[in-house]
């Protein structure tokens, strides 16, 4: 019994001192990452693997964008991407690249992406 509990105080000592030596964002929120515009067109990247990556991205609204969703060995809930505001759902290969274009009227508003089950989730945020 000693022993154990010798090994449970390592165990969250360990924990602990692993968790406050994270590196702190000293209370600043940190930017939204944001789309690239080449040539008049806009190319929001996310990956798919135990949910998206990046979760919120900020994109310009009016122009013609692609959604660009990079699958690498993913076989969980993400790999099925439903965007609910185009009426687009697809199952992605396990690994590649799958575009999705959205138009510049469609290009407003908050565009939320999810799996089928609703567990992972991203959004573009146009403005």
């Amino acid at each position: 019994m000693v022993i154990a509990l010798l090994i449970s105080v390592v165990v969250i000592g360990w924990a602990v001192s692993f968790v406050s030596s994270k590196p702190s964002t000293g209370g600043t929120a940190q930017a939204a990452p944001t789309a690239t515009i080449v040539d008049g067109k806009q190319f929001v990247d996310i990956t798919a693997k135990a949910g998206y990556s990046p979760r919120v991205v900020i994109a310009k609204a009016g122009i013609p964008t692609t959604i660009r969703v990079t699958t690498n060995g993913t076989f969980d809930c993400s790999a099925s991407v439903v965007i609910p505001k185009l009426s687009y759902q697809k199952f992605l290969q396990p690994s590649g690249t799958e575009d999705i274009q959205i138009s510049a009227e469609q290009a407003t508003g908050t565009l939320q992406g999810l799996c089928a089950m609703g567990m992972y989730n991203f959004q573009i945020k146009f403005q």
